[in-house]
């Protein structure tokens, strides 16, 4: 052998060799994004708890030939500054998937940024059609990187106006929603098949999120004199609009979605929110068969005061393993083959089985109806529907 063919060897070998090891990293990363701090950062700091276990437990398992870590990004609830937190999640190499956002006004405004990096995103908790819906316009450019293990919302509002108008009887609602994309589009669905049903929408308004004073509210609906009153929002003026209500002395029946229904809203609202109904996503959490060995594990390793399991922390945990079959499929270093592999999974795990459609949104579309339970500070099932009405 020349002495030229032999260095030609010795350089393909050392260049294989570089190449091998350049698609082995020794850390790959996991970002969470969610409001960590603010009225929302209870809920937001549930969900990086439920990853960080769905982590430990990867890398317990040694499943992995690298180390996984997780990544908290505080977007404060705030579209504004979750297109930032998207720019800083998308310039680092090291982090290879995103769950998150928490709601859908944040998940909508970063998932541009995630798509031109080709970065994937899957939420826990953001229920607006447009979360991912938008991914199939002629529009979007890059590529279609969110997906979410959580029904949306046509299905949520369309149920819990059925539920009203033909399990309850209720004939005349009125409408409040905080002016966001999720709860305007909840509030919405709910209208349009509560007026297809025959029910009368006898007000419909819109409150700033942040509000403390509702006198205005009150002094309306005292004077159209609503059945129910549906709320479009999330749980801090969900808490405060009813608290008011019951002050006033309005016996009226307060209903709203999922992003009330948390036991966060007892802290807000007190026994004033006993007895009123919000929508719950997916499967309910005690009907799970892995229920159970999940809450055990997140309790013994979460159990300090304000670190209880929230509604909406098993689906933080989901997409963690759901992003962890995708990885153990197609390795950490081709984005492409992340994608193509997060489209063809078929998880079975504490949800049950979970693939996507072509949009990204989940094949389950359960939805249940629960009603505040003060005493206890939980939220007992009533109705279940597992697709929309």
């Amino acid at each position: 052998m020349t002495s030229r063919a032999r260095c030609f060897l010795i350089f393909s070998f050392c260049a294989g060799l570089a190449a091998g090891c350049a698609k082995k990293p020794s850390v790959v990363r996991i970002a969470v994004a969610a409001p960590l701090t603010g009225e929302m950062g209870t809920e937001g700091r549930g969900l990086a708890r439920a990853v960080d276990l769905a982590v430990e437990e990867a890398n317990a398992s040694g499943r992995f030939p690298y180390r996984i870590e997780m990544a908290p990004f505080d977007d404060r609830a705030d579209p504004a500054e979750a297109v930032k937190v998207a720019d800083i999640i998308a310039a680092d190499p090291s982090i290879v998937g995103v769950i998150g956002h928490r709601t859908s006004g944040c998940a909508i405004a970063a998932a541009p940024v995630y798509a031109k990096a080709g970065i994937p995103m899957i939420s826990p908790s953001a229920t607006a059609p447009e979360v991912t819906g938008r991914q199939l316009s002629s529009a979007w450019t890059g590529a279609r990187v969110v997906f979410r293990v959580v029904p949306t919302d046509d299905m949520q509002g369309a149920y819990a106006a059925s539920f009203v108008y033909q399990k309850l009887g209720l004939r005349r609602m009125s409408l409040v929603d905080d002016g966001t994309v999720y709860g305007q589009g909840l509030s919405q669905e709910f209208s349009k098949t509560y007026k297809n049903l025959g029910g009368t929408i006898v007000s419909d308004d819109a409150v700033v999120v942040g509000r403390k004073d509702y006198a205005a509210l009150m002094a309306h609906l005292a004077a159209v004199k609503p059945e129910g009153l549906f709320f479009g929002g999330l749980y801090p003026e969900a808490g405060r609009i009813v608290s008011q209500m019951r002050k006033a002395h309005f016996k009226t029946v307060f209903f709203s979605g999922d992003g009330a229904q948390t036991p966060s809203i007892f802290a807000v609202a007190g026994d004033a929110a006993d007895g009123a109904y919000f929508t719950s996503l997916g499967v309910p959490f005690e009907q799970l068969p892995g229920a159970p060995a999940f809450m055990d594990a997140y309790r013994k390793r979460w159990n300090g005061a304000d670190e209880n399991i929230k509604p909406k922390d098993h689906f933080a945990y989901a997409a963690a393993q759901i992003l962890f079959e995708a990885l153990a499929a197609s390795g950490p270093s081709d984005r492409a083959h992340l994608l193509e592999s997060l489209r063809r999974v078929r998880h079975d795990g504490l949800l049950g089985s979970t693939s996507f459609d072509e949009k990204g949104d989940t094949a389950d579309k359960t939805i249940a109806m629960t009603r505040a339970r003060y005493k206890d500070r939980s939220f007992e099932i009533i109705g279940l529907s597992t697709k929309a009405d």
